[in-house]
């Protein structure tokens, strides 16, 4: 086992246990506070869908990479590798949807003051179906990659392309490949558009807020509240991280598709890209959640005390 291969499996080991440590921590913490409706806020259902899917990422991609670095081989046969980058596919579309979704979310919460947005009722309804829609959309549109994945049993054909350690794609048919990279970059493109530009309005809102509550008297009820800005500071952290995140893997990921023989370095690193942003978005939320801190806080003290 080379020296490369070592270093690449320990930074992919220690990625895969953070993620799938602090993915676990926050589903079950949103998941059981959309089950109970105690502290329930209306972003709650887009956040459980946005970490359910960044958990599927780091348990279909950042583990198998990490087997396939420390030596592990063939341990997947063609139906495994097939159903394992399915998943990744459709799970990585999914967290690129829910990530617009809370961006056009936040958005439309600075915008008005209407009742509707408090309405917790509703929000778990709504997100729900858009959620299950996303899903849908994403095994649609992905139908077409576990048609080209070949897993090991075609390990002796020498024109396969290599784009995972432990995966191959078959030959590529041009006119339907093409019609697919077309639907998904038309996509992708259409969710960062719109990200990088709510995005940008929510700091203009921002800034404008700063600028003149200097001049709102102490009795006009017109101050965002301070959970309202730390809401908006979140998501502007996920937005710039998943937009970073996401251009820098597909350079990498060109890089690969533009060689038919492409250097395992720039797979290993592809991969690593495409797995960053789930592993560290759920800290960003722990960070900046209160009602997690608090959570933490209460545990440790309990545990402390006794």
């Amino acid at each position: 086992m080379a020296e490369a291969d070592i270093f690449m499996g320990v930074a992919f080991l220690t990625q895969s246990a953070a993620g799938v440590l602090g993915n676990s921590c926050l589903l079950c913490f949103y998941s059981n506070t959309l089950l109970t409706g105690q502290m329930m806020k209306p972003i709650d259902p887009i956040l459980i869908h946005l970490i359910f899917a960044n958990h599927l990422v780091v348990l279909s991609t950042g583990i198998p990479h990490t087997m396939a670095l420390f030596g592990w081989k063939f341990f997947l046969d063609d139906a495994g590798c097939k159903v394992v980058l399915y998943l990744f596919r459709v799970a990585r579309g999914v967290s690129l949807n829910a990530t617009c979704l809370l961006n056009g979310f936040q958005v439309s919460k600075l915008c008005t003051r209407n009742a509707w947005w408090k309405n917790t009722t509703r929000f778990p309804k709504c997100f729900g179906f858009c959620g299950s829609l996303f899903w849908i959309l994403q095994l649609l549109i992905n139908v077409y990659v576990p048609l080209r994945v070949i897993g090991p049993r075609h390990k002796q054909n020498v024109t396969l392309h290599m784009r995972h350690r432990y995966c191959s794609s078959g030959p590529p048919q041009h006119s339907a490949r093409l019609l697919h990279v077309v639907l998904l970059i038309s996509i992708d493109v259409t969710c960062l558009v719109f990200m990088m530009w709510a995005s940008g309005f929510m700091v203009f809102v921002l800034h404008r807020h700063k600028q003149s509550v200097w001049h709102i008297r102490s009795h006009i009820p017109s101050r965002r509240p301070v959970h309202e800005t730390r809401a908006t500071c979140t998501i502007l952290t996920l937005v710039s991280m998943f937009v970073s995140f996401y251009c820098l893997s597909a350079i990498f990921t060109l890089c690969v598709g533009l060689n038919t023989k492409p250097d395992l370095w720039l797979v290993d690193t592809s991969v690593f890209l495409d797995v960053c942003f789930s592993v560290l978005s759920p800290f960003v939320l722990i960070s900046r959640d209160t009602r997690i801190t608090q959570v933490f806080y209460f545990c440790t003290k309990r545990k402390l005390s006794s």
